[in-house]
């Protein structure tokens, strides 16, 4: 039984099936756990990538942000010089945890609403020509934009830099050619767009890349390497307790990925949800806050329709009607945002825009 709908980037709201999936209990030991699930996860995702035996697939308990840590925190050594390009909280974030880290990096920062280009990226790199890493986000949900990690790839490749991709809030929902692109680490979320539950990040990357990592880590149990290395060895087996729920729960998320006919299809559906939705809101009088060019289908920014306007008051009311969104994140505008990923369908953003309708009318 749903009380509403999650209409945010994650946690989202999930299907029953996925829900039922939580509902037996599982031994970490077990071959059952071990090699019919976790191994499967990790073959499924290379699936879903599109990818062949170059590339491998680790899986990390916590927040995505955890996720991220670790490969940065491993993959960046004390020789090497990391190059973050950030237009948004999240990109900030990765220069937040390379502070904590003591990493050789440098930030660049952009307005939220400004794209990471490859003019962009190569300006910074003239700026540090020592750099050896690049990490940018490909979907900051700090407002929905997308940056073009296609064309930013190219001058990675150039630079003969390793490209480390934090596709957070992409990946499954939207292609991408990891392989063709060159990325070296794209990291990733359980509760994203493969519409499982918040619980472990996930990373995919080139097995010479990963194999490097080793001793690098200066954390126990964000040692991605290590972490790797078990799973590996120990055919599905977690250095730590797993999130066993939390797994088993992918698991049934990934196979319903598969049914719907993959990244491909899922990408379809979220980018007619989102056209949906901005369709419906701009007959009510609302504005995005970026152009329709570097939005992504992930997650809406609108700016406040008027100076009265109450964001409490109005998230509250659409609560009343089934719906929760997301407040904004912007520096310099009233914004609040919604999200168009998880078991939530056009239809779904139709009854919303009805329901935005009423409150306007009330």
């Amino acid at each position: 039984m749903r009380n509403y709908l999650l209409l945010t980037p994650g946690p989202l709201t999930t299907s029953q099936s996925v829900k039922e999936a939580m509902l037996q209990d599982w031994c970490t030991w077990d071959n059952d756990y071990n090699i019919g699930i976790v191994t499967e996860i990790r073959e499924s995702l290379l699936r879903a990538a599109g990818l062949d035996n170059e590339y491998t697939t680790v899986l990390l308990q916590g927040s995505g942000t955890y996720a991220v840590e670790a490969t940065l925190g491993c993959a960046v050594k004390p020789e090497d010089q990391l190059l973050i390009v950030a237009n948004g909280a999240y990109g900030a974030r990765m220069a937040e945890i390379a502070t904590y880290q003591g990493l050789n990096f440098n930030l660049v920062s952009l307005h939220e609403a400004e794209q990471v280009t490859p003019a962009v990226v190569e300006e910074a790199l003239k700026a540090y020509p020592g750099t050896t890493h690049l990490s940018v986000v490909h979907c900051e949900t700090t407002t929905g934009i997308i940056n073009p990690i296609e064309t930013i790839a190219a001058v990675a490749k150039a630079h003969n830099l390793t490209y480390i991709v934090d596709a957070m809030s992409s990946f499954g929902g939207i292609p991408i050619d990891i392989k063709g692109l060159g990325i070296d680490f794209l990291i990733s979320s359980a509760n994203k767009c493969i519409q499982g539950v918040p619980g472990f990040g996930f990373v995919i990357a080139r097995k010479d890349k990963l194999e490097a990592c080793k001793g690098v880590s200066k954390s126990l149990s964000l040692d991605l390497y290590a972490q790797w290395s078990e799973m590996e060895k120990g055919k599905g087996k977690w250095r730590f307790t797993s999130p066993t729920h939390v797994v088993r729960a992918f698991h049934q998320a990934l196979k319903e990925l598969e049914e719907e006919g993959g990244v491909e299809a899922r990408y379809n559906r979220y980018k007619t949800s989102h056209a949906t939705l901005v369709k419906g809101m701009r007959a009510l009088g609302y504005t995005t806050l970026l152009s329709d060019e570097k939005q992504s289908p992930i997650i809406t920014s609108f700016l406040y329709p008027n100076d009265d306007f109450c964001f409490a008051t109005f998230y509250e009311q659409l609560k009343q009607h089934g719906f929760v969104i997301y407040p904004g994140k912007i520096s310099d505008a009233n914004t609040f945002r919604i999200g168009n990923i998880g078991d939530v369908h056009p239809h779904d953003f139709e009854a919303l825009t009805q329901a935005v309708a009423s409150v306007l009318a009330e």
